[in-house]
């Protein structure tokens, strides 16, 4: 019998399994992914990464082998305006670091963070079982069996689900969620431009959404470009001339001519909050457990904070002789990270819903909001302590750089 299963193998999960087993080399602990093995090498995206995750990371030993590909943010700076104005104000800027020479995120591309986790968990001895899904799972006393997809049954102790924000074993556990639909697409493209963006990320809050450009290594960046459902499905659908075009309005000419340099691809938006985060045996975790508009860029970060709790959580469970998998014991995990996600969740959905639009007495307030967060630095350093992670009490001891 495993003591964890963790059902997905991206980022969250696969950290997930490793950070229990390095803590806890005694445990067993497998992962299984429904997508056939050298999928997650075709992925093109890339992720800001908050300094806090990035101390985890470095616990977990992987960060090495990331940071070659990863860049810097040395800069945040943020836009209101229309697509159509020829000059955007800048209204707020943040110095990209909370400690010296320590950015308060990096954008890393997906594949190499997948890349050292996966390398992590065979230095640990974790099995990755690909191919793949859990089609059912039945909890009675001590243990949880798993059905997977080619009829087989594995017993665990403790049952992660790390499957998505259309999470199937979150259905199947019969845990609610908080649930709407924003009528927006975030098309994700990288594209290269010829002058260098110097770790400057900018944040263009436009009519129909946020346009965000962040730096990658070389004259690249990743956009994350916000539209309207139909209009994005005719942007991703439209040739490269006219893409192209749309996306230099947007992009400006800062950096130069602008050519696209990966595949484009859209993915609705919309709120999902789990209104619980563990059952019996059974916990929840990433974007299973919360799935929130990419206008913070935290979806992902809240991923990895909800690794450290549960890591944190199982590990000191186990060394004090208790059952990982016991609801009670489960409930600190729920407690750790419910409210800051719920928090999250709200911040975005206000935000989102406060600068996609085109309504001029809230442009002005707005704007006059983000004036007054510019002339006061105290207010600034909070900010980017709140974004980076690493500010608040009681934080799990993996975003704090340390051990568990």
């Amino acid at each position: 019998m495993l003591d964890m299963l963790v059902v997905g193998g991206g980022y969250v999960g696969l950290s997930a399994a490793v950070a229990v087993k390095q803590s806890a080399p005694h445990l067993k602990v497998e992962v299984i992914e429904a997508a056939p093995d050298h999928v997650w090498q075709k992925d093109e995206r890339a992720s800001a990464i908050i300094a806090a995750a990035i101390r985890m990371l470095e616990v977990l030993d992987v960060w090495n082998d990331i940071a070659p590909e990863a860049q810097p943010i040395n800069r945040m700076i943020v836009t209101d305006s229309r697509t159509s104005d020829p000059v955007r104000p800048v209204f707020l800027t943040f110095d990209g670091e909370v400690e010296e020479g320590q950015p308060f995120a990096h954008m890393v591309p997906n594949v190499a963070m997948v890349r050292a986790l996966r390398a992590a968990c065979e230095r640990l001895g974790i099995t990755i079982r690909h191919g793949l899904s859990a089609t059912a799972f039945n909890t009675t006393g001590a243990r949880t069996t798993v059905t997977l997809s080619d009829a087989s049954t594995i017993d665990t102790r403790l049952l992660v689900a790390c499957d998505g924000v259309r999470s199937r074993l979150r259905d199947m556990a019969g845990i609610k969620t908080v649930t709407w639909d924003y009528g927006q697409a975030g098309i994700v493209t990288t594209v290269a431009h010829e002058r260098p963006h110097e770790g400057v990320a900018e944040e263009h809050f436009l009519p129909s959404g946020p346009f965000a450009i962040l730096p990658l290594t070389g004259n690249r960046s990743s956009l994350v470009w916000t539209e309207r459902k139909d209009e994005a499905e005719n942007l991703v659908a439209s040739d490269d001339l006219v893409f192209e075009a749309e996306l230099q309005r947007r992009f400006g000419h800062k950096l130069g001519e602008i050519t696209v340099a990966g595949s484009r691809k859209s993915f609705p938006l919309g709120l999902t909050l789990s209104r619980s985060f563990v059952a019996p045996r059974f916990a929840l975790a990433g974007d299973a457990a919360h799935g929130i508009h990419p206008i913070s860029g935290q979806g992902l970060n809240l991923g990895f904070k909800d690794v450290a709790a549960l890591a944190e959580t199982v590990v000191e469970a186990d060394r004090l002789g208790l059952d990982i998998g016991a609801l009670n014991v489960l409930e600190r995990y729920q407690s750790w990270r419910r409210f800051d996600t719920f928090r999250m969740g709200v911040t975005t959905d206000v935000l989102n819903r406060l600068f996609s639009n085109d309504i001029t007495p809230i442009r002005i307030a707005r704007d006059f909001g983000l004036g007054l967060v510019e002339r006061l630095p105290g207010l600034k350093s909070y900010f980017i302590d709140q974004a980076s992670g690493t500010s608040g009490e009681g934080r799990p001891k993996l975003l704090a750089g340390e051990t568990i």
